[in-house]
């Protein structure tokens, strides 16, 4: 349990690394560029370092949502029932999980400390514009853990659609949570779900603990 809360809270880390321009160059070259740029701020940063979740906001917000793409990790966390939602329902389950994850990646980067990243060699997988960018996050004293970015470009614009840390993915974490809701209430009880979980964490107390990168804890 520990380690898997670790590996959340270092992925969040890392999940900050987006920064150059979106047809800047290959999407391997790209991370290996920005990481250590990204790493270093949250190094000199007092502020994130110390708590204030709101430095922390709006770093994702301005160098790291921009380069994910939260409708389609929506939809492959919401799964089977996205087809049958509404434009509406969509429109409004992509803001939520968007907010959701924008804040709980916030609290976790005020957590960070002297965790380094190494890369390996990420050849294409699949067919078509998608690649799986892999990295390691090493950790003084501890394993290293491994993070794989997915990513896909659309008119020369990559993207990520999802991440595996340790070998799990990030959207199948949710889909699992996600479907549970939708059982008990649907599509609308999903959205209430994430509506209530944004509203809670809007107002909590900042605690930058691991385990908040967990759907039972955001």
């Amino acid at each position: 349990m520990i380690r898997k809360r670790l590996s959340w809270l270092l992925a969040a880390v890392l999940l900050a690394s987006w920064l150059a321009p979106a047809a800047a160059s290959e999407p391997e070259t790209l991370v290996k560029g920005v990481t250590e740029e990204v790493l270093k701020i949250l190094r000199e940063d007092k502020g994130i370092q110390s708590g204030n979740r709101q430095r922390a906001v709006a770093l994702i917000e301005t160098k790291v949502a921009p380069h994910f793409d939260f409708a389609r990790m929506t939809s492959l966390a919401v799964g089977r029932p996205w087809q049958q939602a509404s434009a509406e329902q969509r429109k409004v389950l992509v803001g939520e999980f968007r907010t959701l994850l924008v804040r709980t990646y916030a609290n976790a980067l005020t957590a960070y400390r002297d965790q380094t990243v190494s890369f390996k060699p990420s050849p294409r997988q699949g067919a078509g514009d998608e690649v799986t960018v892999h990295s390691q996050i090493n950790k003084p004293g501890g394993q290293p853990i491994s993070l794989d970015y997915s990513l896909a470009s659309a008119a020369g614009d990559w993207k990520v659609f999802d991440v595996a840390i340790a070998g799990v993915s990030l959207v199948t974490n949710y889909r699992n949570s996600f479907a549970s809701e939708v059982g008990k209430g649907g599509i609308d009880g999903l959205i209430k779900t994430l509506q209530e979980k944004n509203r809670s964490s809007a107002t909590a107390t900042l605690s930058p603990r691991p385990e908040q990168l967990s759907w039972n804890a955001a």
